[in-house]
């Protein structure tokens, strides 16, 4: 089983961007943009490397190498927006890798592009890209080119050394069961053992509602990979396990002024088999709260005029102020109840809010998580 962690070190320590690895500082799929670049990255990469693992390594400086990380980026749809936009699309998984000397709410992401026998290309129009386009790699540059040759098995040899290189260890488990006890030693920390191979460490603080127990802070670590798979600082889950499954339920917190209640949103579910995998399968459950349409129409009206004011620099009333620490949250509400253009605002929303307070910027990226899951759903 491959350590992720080690992985990644021996990708930015002997490899420049080539035509099996990428890195970038960050990625943005919430707009056009983004994820035109990141579907022609995918595309690129995919297309390069019919018979071995192609990645791109997230959190990195492009000039020295420095890991400086990226916020935890917990997106299991990812594979519905590639299945979206191409034709032929590979298998994609993003990965969270914790690193020791990153703060606990950085990682490092890593997306691993498995191998298939076809030619992946772009099904309809992104950002500046056609559909129909084909892209590979030429050195470290993803770019548009006619397929007409048999693409050279040139990377297979170089890719199988660098992830046989990681393989896991006892050590290296050891190691890294102990550092999670350690380090979450206020959380209540746990580790579990499914199968005989797989060590499942994970901890929160618990919560004792009626007949039910909730967790938050929660963090979920498998050992052998080193891979962080679930992390929520605002949100309560429920956990389960059987001798050979891992279950968490994820509620989110929504609501109109002081009216908030918990919401199922997804139930994720690590399967561990006999012969050494495992899978992690991921389930939307939400069903979005509805509200009276009078009252949304009225605080739609309310929040785009608070927006127009931050935009034009103008002072903010003291029930204005109050009213701007919900704006993220009852714009989700308001799209989810069927306004659309109520979406297009809290993307307007996003410099005022980040340049206002760190509190209101984490509420804000919050709620943009709660909607990237259910629009990729």
């Amino acid at each position: 089983m491959i350590n992720k962690r080690l992985l990644i070190k021996h990708l930015l320590a002997h490899n420049d961007e080539n035509s099996f690895y990428d890195k970038k500082r960050k990625i943005e799929i919430g707009n056009k943009e983004g994820k035109g670049k990141f579907l022609k990255h995918i595309c690129a990469l995919s297309n390069s490397n019919p018979n071995n693992n192609s990645y791109i390594v997230i959190g990195v400086k492009d000039e020295d190498n420095k890991i400086i990380g990226v916020d935890f980026f917990d997106d299991s749809k990812i594979q519905n927006l590639i299945n979206a936009y191409l034709s032929n699309p590979p298998i994609v998984q993003y990965e969270n890798i914790p690193f020791p000397h990153l703060p606990d709410h950085k990682v490092v992401g890593l997306v691993t592009i498995r191998p298939i026998d076809s030619i992946t290309s772009l099904k309809k129009n992104i950002w500046k890209y056609y559909g129909g386009s084909v892209f590979f790699r030429d050195g470290s540059m993803s770019m548009p080119k006619v397929f007409d040759i048999e693409i050279k098995d040139v990377n297979s040899k170089i890719v199988g050394a660098i992830e046989n290189n990681a393989q896991n260890n006892i050590q290296l488990t050891l190691d890294g069961v102990f550092d999670f006890m350690n380090k979450r030693q206020d959380f209540n920390p746990k580790y579990m053992v499914f199968k005989e191979y797989f060590v499942l460490c994970w901890s929160g603080a618990r919560k004792q509602v009626n007949d039910e127990t909730f967790y938050s802070r929660v963090d979920i670590e498998l050992i052998n990979e080193r891979v962080l798979l679930f992390y929520s600082a605002l949100d309560e889950v429920a956990i389960s396990f059987t001798e050979d499954s891992f279950k968490i339920v994820e509620y989110v917190r929504l609501g109109l002024h002081n009216s908030f209640k918990y919401y199922k949103l997804e139930e994720k579910t690590i399967h561990f088999s006999e012969n050494a995998n495992y899978t992690i399968e991921a389930k939307l459950i939400f069903e979005p709260p509805q509200f009276d349409k009078k009252v949304l129409h009225h605080i739609y009206n309310a929040n785009n005029s608070i927006l127009k004011k931050l935009e034009t620099n103008q002072g903010l009333k003291p029930s204005e102020e109050a009213d701007l620490k919900d704006l993220a949250a009852s714009y989700l509400i308001c799209y989810l109840n069927g306004f659309e253009n109520a979406l297009t605002q809290l993307e307007t929303a996003k410099p005022y809010i980040k340049n206002h307070s760190l509190k209101l910027y984490s509420a804000y990226k919050e709620s943009i998580r709660i909607l990237r899951k259910v629009k990729y759903n």
